[in-house]
């Protein structure tokens, strides 16, 4: 049977291609899937081959409209001139208090041309012609996105519901169901029925993708013989990544001085870069504050879609949601980087990447107090804390260059979650034990006696204050051991044989070392 929850989940029921529980999340989606296809469209397409050729549907709703990650996800998708984006709104000016005119009264398609859009209005939504007609001109014009408006009447057939905000939210009601069949002749069918003519046309349409499916693959192996190196790559794009080549590099694990992890982990990204040529991502206007541009990838701008470096402007819960979009589109690692401060206005999509289990990273820079002339409004203390209550994401505070390298490693090689990367402005010393163990969430880094007595519990900026402490404690006779706990979410998942062998219940002297707030 069909599992039918209120907002249908992505990998639970079959042709549900993301989750969009909360209102405008899907627009930002689609513009991520359509920004996803030009550029494996302009990597990978020759002439009379191209193999990545399809548009991106979205269907929204006032709703929609009105959020603001809506507005973000279309500003950019305007900008860029996202010409096989298609995006439905069904216009019935209905929402769950009443008539749109009561808090929302703006004309959506000038908004949307105003974006960069073309916009078709259709004014009866069961006019399948005008609306076949309308998709037809918005093929027609690849230099722009389309909004195609179709005026619809909410609750239509239901003489008792029609037009009225009760249809939105409210069972109809058995009266009003049976009342509604009669009207529609079908009176006297079962409580749930689906007419043979309607499984013959979805019987049909299995049919008719099961033969373009096969029309691509056959495509394929004309361009695997003509283009075979770029067949490989496809295979790479497309395949999981070699950890154990990555983790078996000591390029990746180079690291000297005294320097940010926000470097550091600019140094990573661009090793990845040589390494993982499906590597795109960008930040919220923050490229040379977050440092994360690709040097020598190329800018991800309109019509010059091959460039690896995305530009998202100030758009931080549109950068969200598209690279959601993107994650689900597959044959892309996708990232996206602002200040940590700055994770809230991306909140509501970072939670629905971990719901869905999408492998998008997060860097998140400028943790803490550390941050420079920027004051409060800028210093991410309770930040920390809250990314950590999101089930399924993995959020990593490193230390030095080798458990940012270690970060990103797990970053990379992840499939079942998105992975947050907290780094610093400040600069931070390169530590003596650090590296791959990072990958187990938190091991033991330096201990001072035979038998320690205490254990320093530290991440990121506080480890090597953890050390210096430890060490001065040692000189008054304590015996200390200093535990690196990059990830809390990974040291949880590591059997419970290596977590005793790290904290030992017997050392019940510990101390936490963080800078962030905490409760309990």
């Amino acid at each position: 049977g069909s599992k039918t929850p209120g907002h249908p989940e992505y990998g639970h029921t079959d042709g549900v291609e993301t989750t969009t529980g909360p209102l405008g999340q899907g627009i930002a989606n689609g513009v991520g899937m359509a920004m996803a296809e030009r550029h494996l469209a302009a990597r990978f397409n020759k002439p009379g081959h191209e193999v990545v050729d399809h548009y991106t549907y979205v269907i929204a709703g006032d709703g929609c409209m009105m959020e603001g990650v809506a507005s973000e996800a279309a500003s950019l998708a305007g900008t860029l001139g996202l010409g096989k984006l298609i995006v439905f709104y069904d216009s019935n000016r209905i929402t769950i208090e009443g008539d749109t005119d009561t808090a929302f009264r703006e004309d959506v398609g000038k908004r949307f041309e105003a974006y960069g859009f073309e916009h078709i209005k259709v004014n009866d939504g069961n006019d399948l012609e005008a609306i076949d007609g309308a998709i037809r001109k918005a093929k027609a014009d690849l230099k722009k996105p389309t909004l195609i408006e179709v005026c619809t009447q909410i609750g239509a057939g239901c003489a008792a519901k029609e037009g009225k905000a009760s249809a939105h939210g409210e069972p109809l009601g058995e009266e009003n169901v049976q009342q509604m069949k009669q009207d529609l002749g079908m009176g006297g069918h079962p409580d749930f029925h689906v007419l043979p003519e309607v499984r013959e046309h979805l019987e049909g349409l299995v049919r008719e993708k099961a033969q373009k499916r096969a029309e691509w693959e056959a495509l394929f192996a004309t361009y695997a013989q003509a283009y075979p190196e770029e067949a490989k790559e496809w295979e790479v794009w497309h395949g999981a990544v070699d950890m154990q080549e990555l983790l078996e590099d000591p390029e990746m694990w180079e690291f000297s001085g005294s320097v940010a992890t926000r470097s550091r982990s600019e140094a990573v990204i661009n090793r990845l870069a040589k390494r993982l040529p499906n590597l795109v991502g960008g930040s919220a206007d923050l490229a040379p504050s977050t440092k994360t541009l690709m040097k020598g990838r190329g800018d991800f701008l309109p019509g010059r879609f091959a460039g690896s470096n995305l530009h998202f402007g100030v758009r931080e819960h549109g950068m969200a949601g598209i690279l959601n979009g993107m994650a689900l589109h597959g044959g892309l690692q996708v990232y996206g980087a602002t200040f940590f401060v700055f994770c809230d206005y991306m909140r509501p999509s970072m939670r629905l990447a971990a719901l869905m289990g999408l492998p998008v990273t997060y860097v998140l820079t400028h943790d803490s107090i550390g941050v420079g002339e920027d004051g409060p409004t800028h210093q991410p203390v309770e930040q920390l804390a809250s990314l950590r209550c999101i089930p399924n994401m993995t959020v990593f505070r490193p230390a030095d260059g080798k458990e940012t390298a270690a970060a990103w490693m797990h970053a990379v090689g992840q499939t079942e979650g998105p992975t947050s990367i907290v780094l610093t402005r400040q600069n931070l010393p390169e530590l003596e034990g650090t590296g791959v163990e990072a990958l187990k969430g938190g091991y033991v880094l330096k201990e001072w006696g035979d038998s320690p007595e205490l254990a320093i519990i530290a991440s990121g900026s506080e480890v090597s204050l953890a050390l210096a402490a430890a060490e001065r404690l040692h000189k008054e006779g304590v015996g200390v051991r200093v535990v690196s706990m990059p990830s809390m979410d990974l040291f949880e998942k590591q059997p419970e044989s290596y977590r005793e062998a790290v904290l030992p219940v017997a050392m019940g002297k510990r101390l936490v070392v963080e800078a962030g707030t905490s409760q309990g």
